[in-house]
């Protein structure tokens, strides 16, 4: 049985948001703060801006569709918020 191109779409999003989001925290930010470079903040912070936006759109898109319960959007979205949390959207589908 092969996954559903929605869900596999919506790992691959949270994948990549949760991967931005550390290279916001561990490289832009120390970037800005240490090393006055501010540019790398805007850089990284809008490009995981974006990837925020499409994984909540993929979360509210799941739940339309009926492929995810209001329970399992719920932790996503507070996975989303931690730092490595998006590497464990699969426990949760």
């Amino acid at each position: 049985m092969t996954p559903d191109k929605d869900i596999q779409r919506f790992l691959q999003v949270g994948h990549a948001e949760g991967i931005s989001y550390l290279v916001l925290l561990g490289v832009a930010m120390p970037l800005k703060y240490f090393f006055d470079i501010p540019q790398a903040v805007r850089l990284v912070g809008s490009l995981h801006g974006i990837l925020f936006v499409a994984f909540m759109f993929m979360i509210a898109w799941l739940v339309v569709q009926k492929k995810m319960t209001l329970l399992g959007a719920v932790k996503a979205f507070v996975l989303s918020l931690v730092p490595f949390g998006t590497f464990y959207l699969k426990r949760i589908i």
